[in-house]
């Protein structure tokens, strides 16, 4: 588990970003990786804790067996580190990049000293064991004979398919989208996660014998019925990509777009003609209010900075997080914390402050005589201490409103739910939040050999849980058409 004195010997370390001034000139990952000596020494701070939290539900959805490659660092072992993390994660690729990491929030050595770097160590394992083509294609040995059918290629239904296409089941998969990876290609930047690397993967996955069908729609291009009938088992790994609106008087000014449909185009574009196609959505010269605090909020910062936008301010209704952990959030719980990602810090260093602006309600975009965007009137809210058992709640601040100019508006609050005409078209039961429904712990729907998985199923969630869903709906699959069931899960 590392070396026994190591986390008293070695401060953490994580990858340094490139500078903001630099980075926010391109589109290329702004990670610098360390050098192999001071990755082992990272993983040397791994203690023998006796009970590793950051494995447990506490920690890592997919459940890695974190101290166990920790361990094979220190000692540099780096094939067998990568054996064992691609026992319980497919793309650890995408995951040592994208992951908020609540493996360390869960470290046992992070109650009092500042956690192991244990994503930072994963990342380094899988690129290492791209670079001594470790990675290559295993097709499986003996084919089942059964076909199962997969809807939607972000890390879910990638993972489920992986899983399956291993277990022997011939695998076919539909991505309405002209390129493979959903929300992993074009809803996070590519200065986040090098698209390369999706296409690099899920060339693997091709050459092991899954059968992708880019552009293709199901409900449109193909019958969600007609998938039932022909093949033995499907998956509905579409996501939930239907975005939560703010229908504030004014919202149909030309300008306002959701975060989502920026991002796409703004990657669908870079990736086609390095953005000179004209196709995405410029911020250049802009003044842009980007609404919603989250990762998507950010990347939007961080994309408009590189467009070279006039100015980047974030709303968000929230109050201001804090930067060290709460009493309301110990230990081993993943608390909600102020961080400084690397849009925030771009823009601070464009135009001179943070962008971020907490308490502050939209009451109006303004509008100019041909209905372009020219401004948003807000006000200040007060957050009021919840009764137990109620959710907490706001009132206005008397005398804070507030007019802020603007020309484009991107809104990052969040996702409501898979779009609804698969479900329509198959009656598919949706639970309350309109995701597709089934019990805790199982992926079946309520239609026959329909099965569900991702944020389609239990909501909009984490890349890690995506794959943690993935791969349980192939296990509950394999085990319906095969009566057991080798998979992990």
């Amino acid at each position: 588990m590392g070396k026994p004195t190591g986390f008293m010997e070695y401060n953490r370390q994580k990858v340094s970003w490139r500078d903001p001034s630099e980075r926010s000139k391109d589109f290329k990952e702004f990670q610098v990786a360390l050098d192999e000596e001071k990755r082992i020494e990272q993983g040397a701070r791994c203690m023998d804790c006796g009970v590793p939290f950051c494995q447990s539900s506490y920690g890592c959805p997919v459940h890695n067996i974190i101290p166990e490659w920790n361990d094979q660092v220190y000692q540099g072992r780096w094939e067998e580190a990568f054996w064992r993390l691609r026992k319980t994660n497919n793309f650890p690729e995408f995951t040592g990049r994208v992951c908020p990491a609540p493996c360390e929030f869960a470290c046992v050595l992070g109650i009092n000293e500042p956690a192991v770097t244990i994503k930072d160590n994963e990342c380094a394992i899988i690129d290492k064991a791209w670079d001594a083509g470790l990675m290559i294609p295993r097709p499986p040995v003996k084919r089942s004979g059964k076909k199962v059918a997969v809807v939607g290629s972000g890390p879910a239904g990638l993972a489920a398919a992986d899983e399956l296409n291993n277990a022997g089941h011939q695998v076919t998969l539909f991505e309405r989208e002209d390129r493979l990876g959903g929300l992993l290609m074009y809803g996070i930047p590519n200065m986040k996660l090098d698209k390369g690397l999706v296409e690099k993967r899920t060339n693997i996955m091709a050459q092991e014998g899954v059968e992708f069908k880019t552009g293709v729609e199901v409900g449109k291009d193909i019958s969600a019925k007609d998938l039932v009938k022909d093949f033995d088992a499907v998956l509905m790994a579409t996501g939930a990509t239907v975005p939560r609106d703010l229908p504030a008087p004014g919202r149909e000014a030309k300008g306002i777009h959701f975060a989502m449909d920026f991002l796409t185009k703004n990657t669908k574009s870079l990736l086609d003609s390095n953005l000179s196609d004209g196709k995405n959505i410029s911020a250049k010269g802009k003044k842009v209010i980007v609404i919603g605090g989250g990762d998507t909020g950010n990347d939007c910062i961080g994309t408009s900075v590189r467009h070279g936008a006039s100015s980047v301010v974030n709303f968000e209704l929230l109050p201001q997080p804090p930067k060290e952990r709460p009493a309301d959030q110990p230990w081993p719980f993943f608390p909600r914390l102020e961080k400084d990602d690397y849009g925030h810090q771009e823009a601070a260093t464009a135009y001179g402050k943070d962008p971020r602006e907490y308490c502050i309600l939209t009451k109006e975009f303004l509008r100019d005589s041909q209905g372009n965007l020219i401004g948003i009137k807000t006000v200040r809210v007060e957050w009021e201490k919840p009764q137990p058992g109620q959710r907490p709640g706001f009132k206005e601040v008397p005398g804070s409103e507030e007019t802020w100019e603007a020309d484009l508006v991107f809104l990052a609050m969040g996702f409501l739910g898979p779009e609804a005409k698969i479900a329509e078209d198959l009656k598919i039961e949706l639970d309350g939040r309109s995701n597709y429904q089934s019990n805790y712990g199982e992926y079946k729907t309520s239609v026959d050999k329909v099965y569900s998985c991702g944020d389609a199923r239990r909501g909009q969630s984490l890349v890690v849980w995506a794959i943690n869903e993935g791969r349980g709906a192939a296990k509950a699959i394999d085990l319906a058409l095969e009566g057991s069931s080798s998979l992990l899960g």
